[in-house]
């Protein structure tokens, strides 16, 4: 990724009492903005997350990816790997960032959708249980649902959950995430993924599906 690329959109959201570095792009007429959440040791700069955001925004929708981490955390935490799974504080930032989504002129009347990958899927879904009346989708690539516990039943919004075929552990987390939710929801197996979907046209098959979602339900009425 050019660093002129990293640069587009460069925004400073207040979220849980600190400043997380975001990259807010909005295409013309965009009826809806979706919030990344990244997976464990990545960053707003994870090509994967960067590709489905892309094709987001080719589909007219508006995208924030923003470190859910600071400089000073991140450096600790590639020494003690334990601040990506802090659920509590990874969620409490998702929640931040959508309250500064509200306050942003430009979002401020858009529908919020939510997209985890990895740990960052069961932030996504406690954040969502937390904002019933802000978030309106949420998609799950290879995420960790079971990591949020409690708040699955309280999920409202419709919740479309994408595993990798290969990702055998993963596939049952999310089958038993997906017997505890009561929102309406999907579960999408893509065939001969892993768990990055780095296998040619996996990752293109979560953009094509989270597209879809996106767009069926961040839609203005």
């Amino acid at each position: 990724m050019l660093s002129r690329d990293r640069d587009a959109g460069l925004v400073r959201v207040s979220a849980g009492g600190v400043f997380l570095e975001g990259n807010l792009l909005i295409p013309a007429n965009a009826p809806g903005v979706v919030l990344f959440a990244h997976g464990s040791g990545s960053s707003r700069f994870s090509s994967r997350n960067r590709y489905v955001a892309e094709e987001l925004r080719a589909a007219g929708m508006a995208t924030l990816l923003i470190d859910l981490l600071t400089p000073e955390e991140e450096q600790i935490d590639m020494r003690t790997a334990h601040l990506r799974f802090d659920i509590g504080l990874l969620a409490d930032r998702l929640v931040g960032a959508i309250e500064w989504l509200e306050q942003e002129q430009r979002t401020r009347a858009m529908k919020v959708g939510l997209f985890g990958a990895s740990t960052g899927g069961g932030a996504a879904l406690v954040a969502a249980a937390r904002r019933p009346d802000r978030v309106a989708a949420v998609v799950s690539r290879g995420g960790r649902p079971d990591l949020a516990g409690p708040a699955l039943p309280h999920v409202t919004a419709p919740t479309l959950l994408i595993v990798g075929g290969d990702d055998t552990p993963v596939i049952a987390m999310n089958h038993d995430a997906d017997q505890q939710m009561k929102c309406p929801r999907r579960l999408e197996i893509v065939p001969g993924a892993s768990h990055l979907f780095e296998e040619a046209g996996a990752l293109e098959q979560v953009a094509r599906l989270a597209g879809d979602w996106f767009k069926e339900h961040l839609q203005l009425p």
